[in-house]
């Protein structure tokens, strides 16, 4: 729905986008015209990604998707050896009601567009006798949207693999967004987690004057805990799944996030505060279970006591280079 990482359609699955299609065992299998024409989207690739190494054009996510989506869905005519196939039905099994909530958006977008607010009646709730009454009928681009999550798990938890095996300590670090697209696949999954008609933001400070609306929906503080934080949870849980670290984006809203009501300025936001002991704690244990390290981006207005309660947890912060200078030592040296 939105090409910028930080405004994702789902935080719980990662973007197929980023599937590298020639390592997908199913792809080497592909005959006659499926392989003629695979070849051609390949060679149209390799333009593309030669424009942005050599050239300095722009990345076009939309036109690399184009290319990896029509890959995809030759690939998706192979069928999968048996080992294969118990592989992805463990995973399906794992993932559950998740993941056909993820899928289903996926294959409702394909008919109706991407922004779920604006489908026919029934559908914009996926407990609606109409979202039921529909799934049988799209049971094939369910399949299809479900198998993506599966092939893109694999190839993370290979990297995360490949990268251990090279001696590298940590290897993967992922990055975890402040939120997701308003009309994105997790909205209208969890729409009971979510505060409708609200987005986050930052208030007027030094650097803007007006403020910032991010248009990002957010978690109901008082949805996670009624839930246990278990939305919270499992987000963590899937991040940190293959991955050595997790950078959290503005990590201060674990405690506070600027709430902009949907069509006015940032300037007559507020802050609504969350249960920064609760988030940490769930954070904190998500991370060891994983043996994961945390790195928090805590640059910008940080209220006091932020800082310390992360450092107590053991999550780390982010610093600026350009900033971290030590005068002191400046003077000493003239």
């Amino acid at each position: 729905t939105d090409p910028s990482p930080y405004r994702p359609s789902s935080r719980r699955f990662p973007d197929p986008v980023h599937l590298r299609i020639e390592h997908i065992p199913e792809y080497a299998r592909l005959t006659g015209a499926a392989r003629l024409r695979a070849d051609e989207l390949a060679a149209r690739a390799r333009e593309l990604r030669d424009g942005v190494l050599d050239g300095g054009a722009l990345i076009d996510r939309d036109a690399v998707w184009a290319l990896k989506r029509e890959a995809l869905e030759l690939v998706g005519t192979i069928p999968l050896t048996p080992g294969r196939r118990a592989a992805y039905c463990d995973f399906l099994a794992e993932q559950g009601q998740a993941l056909e909530d993820h899928a289903t958006w996926c294959a409702l977008a394909e008919r109706h567009g991407p922004d779920w607010r604006g489908w026919p009646d029934g559908l914009s709730d996926p407990r609606s006798p109409a979202t039921a009454r529909l799934r049988p009928r799209l049971l094939d681009r369910i399949d299809f949207h479900s198998r993506l999550a599966w092939l893109t798990d694999q190839q993370l938890a290979d990297a995360q693999r490949s990268a251990r095996e090279a001696g590298m300590e940590v290897g993967l670090v992922h990055d975890l967004a402040v939120g997701v697209h308003p009309s994105g696949a997790d909205t209208w999954a969890q729409q009971d987690a979510f505060a409708a008609g609200m987005s986050v933001g930052a208030p007027p400070d030094a650097f803007n004057s007006r403020g910032q609306d991010w248009g990002l929906p957010p978690w109901r503080p008082d949805a996670l805990a009624a839930a246990g934080y278990a939305p919270y949870r499992d987000l963590l849980r899937g991040m940190l799944r293959h991955a050595g670290a997790l950078r959290i984006d503005h990590v201060m809203g674990l405690f506070r996030l600027w709430w902009v009501p949907e069509g006015r300025p940032p300037t007559e936001g507020a802050y609504v505060r969350y249960d920064g002991e609760a988030m940490l704690s769930v954070l904190a244990l998500e991370a060891h279970r994983a043996s994961a390290a945390v790195i928090g981006e805590d640059l910008g207005t940080v209220e006091p006591g932020v800082r310390g309660a992360l450092a107590e947890r053991g999550v780390l912060g982010t610093s600026v280079l350009w900033f971290e200078r030590d005068y002191g030592a400046l003077k000493r040296e003239a």
